[in-house]
């Protein structure tokens, strides 16, 4: 199976430009430079595509509903070209709970108690596994997707389907990493988050790791 990972681009909450709006995080959009992102970075992979030999036709696209990601799978597929896409709800963003939309100083300041514990997990090498109050751990993104990949293994296998383009977010994108390889938690801790648009292709049982610069490289 062919898959390639990609983290949306550029949005409105990470400019910071939704502290105030505070808009739910499955409403929040792209910026202008984030479609710019997405589309450059398209016709990239398009090209990447072309020179690797890879076959578009009946490839799929996967993607999380929210709109950020529908956007950045929309600007992409304008080089793509692919005409069957899908939406999956375990492929969306850790849910951030009551941390979601508020700079560090404000979560502090309403939240100290729960802030206090939450980072005495996470400076304990404990960030795979520490939850977010009323949100999720990145070990709770792993669970469910671990559900999505047996309906990606069924299609390939009753319906041939094994070229995938998965447009997600950054840690769902790790979290599909470590369960597609069975990396251990550790490995998590030491990954960074992927930046904007950035691409990483998986080819059968290889991780061949990030293939763009993604973000602003592009002209």
């Amino acid at each position: 199976m062919h898959i390639f990972l990609i983290r949306h681009g550029e949005s409105l909450a990470n400019v910071g430009g939704n502290y105030e709006k505070r808009e739910l995080d499955h409403l929040v959009p792209l910026t202008d430079e984030g479609k710019r992102q997405a589309y450059e970075n398209g016709r990239f992979l398009a090209e990447y595509c072309k020179k690797k030999n890879i076959d578009l036709t009946g490839a799929r696209i996967w993607r999380s509903p929210f709109l950020r990601t529908r956007q950045t799978s929309e600007e992409f597929n304008k080089s793509l070209g692919i005409t069957d896409i899908r939406e999956d709800i375990t492929l969306t963003e850790q849910q951030f709970g009551l941390f979601d939309c508020l700079p560090t100083e404000e979560v502090i300041r309403r939240f100290p108690n729960e802030y206090a514990e939450y980072m005495r997990q996470v400076k304990n090498r404990g960030r795979f596994y520490a939850r977010l109050p009323m949100g999720e751990s990145p070990f709770d993104v792993a669970i469910r997707i671990h559900q999505f990949m047996g309906t990606i293994h069924r299609d390939c296998e009753k319906h041939g389907v094994n070229t995938l383009f998965i447009f997600t977010h950054g840690t769902t994108l790790r979290a599909f990493l470590l369960r597609w390889f069975h990396y251990p938690p550790e490995w998590y801790e030491d990954q960074r988050n992927p930046k904007n648009c950035q691409i990483r292709e998986i080819d059968g049982g290889k991780d061949l790791g990030y293939i763009n610069k993604g973000i602003s490289d592009l002209p």
